[in-house]
């Protein structure tokens, strides 16, 4: 489902792949193969995702997470609010992306 698309109903898989189109400028692929996003929950009309960065250091975080605000802003349906947390725990590590992502970066050894 694309971003564009409106969720006809709200599930985790949608929210997912609608925040595949936020790209991490640094490393240049989507969040969610990188790893970055750690739970998506729908409860009711809320929708609670936990993200984390690379580092706490990361310099791109505020703006990653004003393009996975916007991203649900455009998805979700009217009457539906975005929960956005910035979490550290677990700290990331490559071994949080996809295989496809590792394989990419060439970590899949």
């Amino acid at each position: 489902m694309s971003e564009q698309q409106s969720l006809a109903a709200v599930d985790v898989e949608g929210v997912r792949d609608a925040l595949r189109s936020v790209i991490d400028p640094e490393i240049g692929m989507n969040i969610v193969d990188v790893g970055l996003i750690y739970r998506i929950v729908v409860e009711g009309n809320v929708v609670a995702v936990d993200l984390t960065m690379t580092s706490p250091a990361c310099p791109m975080g505020d703006m990653i997470i004003e393009d996975v605000a916007a991203v649900l802003a455009r998805c979700l349906p009217p009457g539906y609010t975005p929960d956005l947390q910035l979490v550290w725990e677990p700290p990331w590590s490559p071994a949080l992306m996809s295989e496809a992502a590792r394989k990419h970066f060439g970590w899949d050894e």
